[in-house]
């Protein structure tokens, strides 16, 4: 089919798969404002504008029409960087020391989810000890190395939601943190990415996190103890940051290792991370049937 377009650049990108199986990139035709939200992608009536092209390059949003039948993770990044311990309520509820670096950690691809995925728990992570923590994850548009903090946000194509998982067992009991949060599915991400263009100051942003509708984390990104600039700055020197890298740049207090009595992810729960001006990102946490348990 051909389309005319009606926009050079996306402002807000799902990736999607359409009634008859494609997987697309599109410009969601949202009824909610400038958010995407769980309720939205369940109700049957997302929409979306085709987009043709590379979407961290040259592309065009089209005037073509496609139903949306299930929204994905809107994009599947080679790994993540992931920034530990940078909100200083936080840190201070789990009485850790306020970091004078980024405490940087990685994550594996094949952490990815998407909205409405399940949280697959495996047997080694269900005894009381799996966390949840929502994130501002900042998505790369254009190779980055050596920036500075006043140009760093240039490179940012724009942000999405991610709840970085976490098995707290498994991530301290060794000096890094890799294992315990990078288990299949423990890296939820979407609904959509919001165009930098559209979120002006990334650290001015209610995010938060509810567990079966019970909100336990409600905070601001302006509490970062290093702010998304300054990450995106630190993380490019000598290391060239590639269009799709995804950041995850720290959760706010609030999480289950630091409630009194604790609060783990349990089989059959439902976990929903929201961030301002992008949406809600919902998904089911199920207990894996079988594996080698340690």
């Amino acid at each position: 089919m051909t389309s005319s377009t009606i926009n050079t650049e996306w402002t807000h990108l799902i990736r999607f798969v359409d009634e008859v199986g494609n997987t697309h990139y599109g410009q969601p035709i949202l009824n909610n404002g400038s958010q995407l939200t769980g309720s939205d992608i369940t109700d049957g009536q997302l929409k979306a504008y085709l987009i043709e092209g590379d979407v961290f390059g040259t592309h065009r949003v089209t005037s073509t029409v496609v139903s949306v039948k299930k929204v994905l993770a809107p994009i599947l990044p080679p790994f993540y960087r992931g920034i530990g311990l940078n909100y200083r309520r936080h840190a201070e509820e789990i009485k850790a020391k306020i970091p004078e670096t980024p405490v940087v950690f990685i994550k594996p691809p094949k952490c990815t989810a998407g909205p409405l995925d399940p949280i697959v728990i495996p047997t080694i992570c269900q005894d009381s000890q799996t966390d949840y923590e929502v994130e501002l994850a900042v998505v790369i548009g254009k190779p980055c190395k050596d920036v500075s903090e006043e140009e760093a946000l240039d490179y940012v194509a724009g942000y999405t939601i991610a709840n970085d998982v976490s098995a707290r067992k498994w991530q301290t009991q060794a000096v890094q943190w890799c294992f315990g949060k990078g288990f299949d599915s423990f890296n939820p991400i979407g609904p959509m990415i919001v165009s930098s263009k559209m979120i002006k100051d990334p650290n001015s942003l209610r995010l938060g996190t509810k567990v079966n509708g019970q909100s336990l984390q409600d905070w601001n990104t302006n509490d970062m103890i290093f702010n998304v600039a300054s990450i995106v700055s630190f993380l490019s020197q000598g290391s060239t940051l590639m269009p799709g890298e995804v950041i995850l740049t720290g959760t706010p207090h609030g999480v289950g290792v630091g409630r009194t009595p604790n609060v783990w992810l349990k089989d059959k729960d439902v976990c929903e991370v929201f961030i301002e001006g992008i949406g809600s990102l919902v998904n089911p946490v199920v207990h894996a049937k079988s594996s080698n348990k340690l």
